[in-house]
């Protein structure tokens, strides 16, 4: 399990001493379906590499409603880098949504990357705000039908393990818009 790990590393900017560091740290963890890592306004511990399966991060509301905030999936990095910099609990959930194989890396770790300036630290926040930029641009400059659309074309393989439900909310929109857009879509394939 390491080994990946290692070579993730490696590819974001460790040194030897760096992943040395972590790999000595890190708990390999399998997990079943909807095993909580995380709970909303928990205080993290660790962050996680995903070696294997599916996780997901999403806000709840006090009413109950869920708000996706991002899947992961085989080989990411699951970091809340809001607690992390401002060291408070977590504002999402996250959970895994398939058996999932992951190494558990302590926070603490992170932290001292963070305070040393490690280029691995500086690349992974980067990589982070990569994806969100990404997100924020997807979100205001899409309709819900594009953006089904490109998530369906960009990720095939996990759209066909989630549920529908996870999507929708995902996307930013209900179920039944959901429903309808795939309708659509069947629609439009048949006439062509």
């Amino acid at each position: 399990m390491t080994p990946v790990l290692a070579t993730f590393l490696k590819q974001h900017g460790a040194s030897e001493a760096l992943i040395e560091q972590a790999t000595a740290a890190a708990e390999p963890l399998e997990l079943p379906t909807r095993h909580i890592l995380l709970n909303q306004g928990e205080q993290p511990e660790y962050c996680y590499f995903l070696l294997e399966g599916i996780c997901h991060a999403c806000y709840l509301t006090p009413d109950g409603r869920q708000f996706s905030k991002e899947f992961y999936w085989d080989q990411d990095v699951l970091i809340g880098f809001e607690s992390l910099l401002s060291d408070t609990p977590s504002p999402f959930l996250l959970e895994t949504l398939s058996a999932s194989k992951l190494i558990a890396i302590p926070i603490e770790i992170i932290r001292q990357w963070r305070l040393h300036r490690e280029t691995l630290y500086l690349n992974l926040l980067e990589r982070q705000l990569q994806f969100k930029e990404h997100k924020e641009r997807f979100m205001l400059i899409h309709n819900p039908e594009e953006r089904f659309l490109l998530f369906s074309h960009s990720f095939p393989e996990l759209i066909s393990r989630l549920a529908d439900y996870q999507v929708a909310s995902y996307l930013g929109i209900t179920s039944t818009s959901l429903s309808r857009i795939k309708k659509r879509q069947i629609q439009n394939e048949s006439q062509k």
